[in-house]
């Protein structure tokens, strides 16, 4: 008889909760039962963690095996609790010293031989740890860089199972092999993306950074709709560009997020976990620095704006442009986001929080109007009610004329990217963000 625990992290959302991985050895039939409200990607790792503690050169325990994951109300996902099921399960055995992993938190897929894959969500887990007192922490070796980002923590990256124990039990650390053929993409990093993640939320657009990113200073002309964007970039307001289409609407909300001040400590790491939690998160790119740049299609649902998916819900358009911008082009002016808490149905105790603090920008074409307010997105579940302003921009072709539309062929080179902006005036409009609970 045997038993060892150790610590995981379960993703409610951009939020963590800390989980004790416990496994528990008994004479009897050789069983692995795995209870604690885990998912079906979660119950297949009985199958992993069998695979890569025998292939890793260990030996698989012949009894009755009781693995728990605690608190059991918690619904738990994600092949990322691999690591600390495998080491728990060596510890009952008394292959480790259990002493040696109670106070350690995993994180980690395993692979079929031994290999330790990255998952997403690494940043927001290390940090709810950071929060529970754990200060040691494993992690894969390719979100290593990620882990570190959050101060008072040890990092361990590792790469196999094997280098794990050995670090574990004092024995020399085996060298592994890189896995990356020349020439082709690493297949370990294929956990740290979501396929398709982007679509729909316009995240895959996001402009580039540093001496790459749009600049204010490459615009000739629209002085108003400039001046409301630098007024919208030092006061936190809203923006409503109203002109046609080409007049210049999506060039200017594009270089909205460069006269935006570089982000602090604590925003960056808001901004890289809600990134890292979708799947987005550009590998080699531990930290988003700068505010992101987020435009959804316009005829996105409200799911990719919101967040959603099937289970515990992806952050969407709203969250992922979090401390950025958002561009909603030639949408619908009274549309309205209320969303400030999703709950899960039933009596699931967690409430998911997705952060969504974002500067709007609305683009559309409303040719005739002159005044009244707008409505539209604003500071998200951080919103305090206080009033807000909407800037609005007549943004107008310097070609077709006021208010009219371009009838196709090219603009001549010297009136390209240029236009004129008119009317410019604050629209007071108060915050629609805070709603209810």
């Amino acid at each position: 008889m045997g038993f060892a625990r150790t610590c995981s992290v379960a993703l409610v959302g951009v939020e963590g909760v800390v989980v004790e991985v416990q496994a528990d050895l008994e004479p009897g039939v050789a069983a692995f039962t795995l209870v604690g409200l885990p998912d079906k990607s979660l119950v297949e790792s009985r199958d992993r963690v069998r695979a890569a503690v025998v292939n890793s050169g260990g030996e698989w325990p012949q009894k009755k095996l009781t693995v728990g994951l605690s608190p059991a109300s918690v619904p738990k996902g994600g092949s990322g609790f691999d690591l600390a099921v495998a080491c728990a399960v060596l510890g009952a055995a008394e292959r480790v010293d259990p002493r040696e992993i109670a106070d350690l938190m995993m994180i980690g897929e395993l692979g079929l031989d031994g290999r330790v894959r990255p998952v997403r969500g690494v940043l927001p887990a290390v940090l709810a740890a950071s929060e529970a007192g754990y200060r040691q922490v494993v992690v894969p070796e390719q979100t290593a860089a990620e882990a570190a980002l959050v101060p008072g923590v040890s990092v361990l990256g590792v790469r196999s199972l094997r280098q794990l124990i050995a670090v574990l039990t004092d024995e020399p650390v085996p060298e592994e092999e890189e896995t990356q053929e020349l020439g082709r993409p690493d297949p370990m990093l294929a956990g740290l993306t979501v396929p398709g993640a982007g679509m729909g939320t316009g995240v895959a657009a996001v402009p580039g950074t540093g001496a790459g990113r749009p600049d204010m200073a490459e615009v000739a002309g629209q002085r108003a709709a400039r001046t409301a964007l630098e007024v919208a970039a030092a006061g936190g307001h809203h923006l409503f560009l109203s002109g046609p289409p080409g007049a210049g609407k999506t060039m200017l909300a594009e270089r909205l997020p460069g006269l935006l001040p570089p982000l602090t400590q604590q925003e960056a790491l808001e901004v890289t976990a809600v990134h890292s939690v979708a799947g987005v998160l550009p590998p080699g790119q531990p930290l988003v620095e700068s505010p992101p740049y987020c435009a959804p299609h316009h005829s996105a649902t409200m799911a990719a704006l919101v967040g959603g998916g099937n289970g515990l819900p992806r952050p969407g358009a709203v969250s992922l442009a979090h401390r950025g911008v958002l561009f909603l082009d030639f949408s619908n002016h009274r549309a309205r986001v209320r969303v400030t808490r999703l709950g899960l149905a039933g009596d699931h105790p967690v409430p998911i929080n997705q952060p969504a603090r974002f500067s709007s920008v609305r683009g559309g074409f409303m040719p005739g109007r002159r005044s009244g307010a707008m409505s539209g997105g604003a500071r998200g579940s951080e919103g305090s009610g206080a009033e807000t302003r909407w800037w609005w921009a007549v943004v107008h072709d310097l070609v077709a004329g006021r208010g009219g539309r371009r009838r196709g062929g090219r603009l001549p080179s010297a009136a390209r990217g240029v236009g004129v902006a008119k009317d410019l005036r604050p629209l007071p409009c108060r915050s629609p963000a805070v709603a209810s609970p």
